[in-house]
């Protein structure tokens, strides 16, 4: 496989241990990053870090601290930070089953997709992928990964498994603060009835390939027809960015190609009148003979 696992270990269920690799199964590549410009330059804005009353300042004088309260913090060096940090244990011990539908869908943060690390785990990973589904439960445990602690669940997908990291309940805002001004009633039973008419009519198989970001699809065709057109769309380039330098250097060798060219022209020229030249000069070969027609007499 291509990608880099993201966590290499193994899943332990009692006395079984199955190697697996974990593998992200989201990506961020579709949405679309807009960046800040200078329009007059066409420089992309830079931000610094200032300090009021002192200006920009060194990275190496910045450490982290927390604001235990107002404008009073607890500061940390990255050594004390990296000593408390979990080492991986290279383990997944699933320590509890529940049904899906106990885990509220508030929890679920980031999906991971686990595979068997070598022909020789594939069996036992099929052996608990199979036991998962036909109990119709999800296995939970804790894992040790980049330094901090998940709880993960666990459960089929295809012919692998699904991992999926959950959040913690004092991660989560009480839904009851957001809610409490609801209405407790009973509603009105032939709306009831009108509404689950049409959702039954509009009920189906869930399909992820039919729903599309069109937000998204109509930034890209924006850039793209901008990016095309000639004359109506604004077109900067940064020039710290834009490799002026080797435009510059394939300018630079097209010139010199060009007088190259031209000097070869110059020197084909000059030797078609040297041949002219060497035509007139053979005089001294002609005087040779005489001695020979001098020997000719004598005889």
């Amino acid at each position: 496989m291509a990608a880099r696992p993201s966590w290499r270990g193994q899943i332990r269920l009692a006395l079984v241990s199955i190697p697996v690799e974990i593998y992200p199964a989201s990506k961020s590549g579709a949405s679309i990053s807009l960046h800040q410009i200078h329009e007059p330059s066409g420089k992309r804005i830079k931000y610094e870090k200032v300090v009021p009353g002192v200006g920009p300042v060194s990275t190496d004088d910045i450490v982290k601290g927390f604001e235990v309260t107002k404008g009073e913090y607890v500061l940390l060096e990255p050594e004390e930070i990296e000593s408390v940090k979990l080492e991986s244990r290279k383990t997944l011990e699933l320590a509890q089953f529940v049904d899906a539908d106990d885990i509220d869908a508030l929890y679920y943060d980031k999906p991971y997709f686990v595979v068997p690390a070598d022909d020789l785990a594939e069996e036992a990973f099929i052996v608990l992928r199979e036991a998962l589904r036909r109990a119709r439960k999800v296995g939970i445990g804790q894992l040790a990964m980049r330094g901090q602690e998940y709880v993960v669940a666990i459960k089929p997908c295809g012919r692998g498994i699904l991992m999926e990291t959950l959040r913690y309940a004092d991660e989560l805002n009480k839904a009851s603060s957001y809610f409490r001004d609801i209405d407790d009633v009973e509603p009105d039973a032939d709306l009831l009835d009108l509404a689950t008419t049409l959702i039954d009519k509009k009920t189906g198989k869930f399909d992820a390939g039919e729903f599309h970001n069109r937000y998204v699809d109509a930034l890209r065709g924006l850039i793209e027809e901008k990016r095309k057109k000639k004359g109506g769309g604004l077109v900067i380039q940064d020039p710290e960015d834009a490799p002026r330098p080797k435009t510059n250097v394939i300018d630079l060798m097209a010139a010199l190609k060009k007088s190259l060219g031209e000097s070869n022209d110059n020197a084909e020229a000059a030797p078609a009148k040297k041949p002219a030249a060497r035509k007139a000069a053979p005089a001294a070969p002609k005087k040779t003979p005489a001695p020979k027609k001098a020997a000719g007499g004598k005889r």
